[in-house]
Parts: structure tokens; C-alpha cells; sequence
């Protein structure tokens, strides 16, 4: 059996812009970003924008930045999504994995509903705590979980 995997992550850009915002739609809803903030996450420089490509179809994405001076290095992972069609097989763990890399910051931080059970299992499973939660956070009024991961 090989151990090769179906599917290869590697960087994103513009060229992608469609695709994310699918992505976007499926897995957040009415709290997908809006075009013009998917176009920086994909353009501007100092964030890490890696996709998971399987067959040659985007079929999940990570961004994450890094903050240096305002909160002595925190990275954060901003959006991580995976198609429905394409959950449960690895790709937001190795998606997770490869952007905290990128990153390289002694601390990772996230935010989740705190209705998603699925991510913060992964969050935890992957050595993410809570560390906060961020009330009325999301546009109905749910609150967030703030997770963090002690990386170095």
C-alpha cells in the first residue's frame, strides 16, 4: 500500500479567486468573507494561502498571518475550509499542519463557532486549547472559541 496521498497541498493565488469563494460560501454561509477580502487573503504579501488540490480541483484552503509586534508572535489561522464532498479524508488536518509551518510562530491562534463540533475536534485532536471565547462574535450573535497552540 502506497502512502502517497490523493491529494497535494500547495500554494494558492489570484487564480484561485473563484474556487475560494465557493469554498467560502459552502463552509461559512452568511459568514463568508466577501469577495474583495478573498482577493487580499490571495494577493497580499506576509499571508499564507496554501489550497489542497485532488484531481486537479481545489478542494480546500488554509490562510493564516503572522503578527509580530502587536501580540509578540502570534500567528493566526484566519480561514480554513474543505469541501463537504471532501471531509473526513486529511485534507484540514495537512492543510492545518503545513500552514502552521509557514507560519513559524511560537504561538497559532483560531476562532470557531462554538456550534461547530467537527472543527473543534480537529482544533483539538491537532494540540489546540481554548483560550477565550468572543461573544456574539458571528453575525447571528453566536459566540466564537478562541483556540491556541504553543508551536515552538
Amino acid at each position: 500500500m502506497s502512502d502517497e496521498l490523493p491529494f497535494t497541498i500547495q500554494s494558492a493565488s489570484w487564480r484561485d479567486l473563484h474556487e475560494l469563494i465557493l469554498l467560502e460560501k459552502e463552509c461559512f454561509g452568511q459568514d463568508a468573507w466577501p469577495m474583495l477580502d478573498l482577493l487580499g487573503v490571495l494577493t497580499f504579501p506576509n499571508v499564507v494561502r496554501l489550497k489542497a488540490e485532488w484531481e486537479g480541483k481545489m478542494v480546500g484552503f488554509v490562510g493564516g498571518e503572522a503578527h509580530y509586534l502587536e501580540e509578540r508572535d502570534v500567528g493566526w489561522i484566519i480561514t480554513l475550509g474543505v469541501f463537504k464532498e471532501h471531509r473526513r479524508k486529511g485534507i484540514a488536518t495537512a492543510l492545518l499542519q503545513a500552514c502552521e509551518r509557514e507560519l513559524a510562530t511560537p504561538r497559532i491562534r483560531l476562532c470557531v463557532r462554538v456550534s461547530n463540533e467537527e472543527a473543534i475536534q480537529l482544533y483539538k485532536k491537532a494540540g489546540y486549547v481554548q483560550v477565550e471565547v468572543w461573544p456574539q462574535y458571528y453575525r447571528e450573535g453566536e459566540n466564537a472559541l478562541v483556540f491556541e497552540k504553543q508551536t515552538l
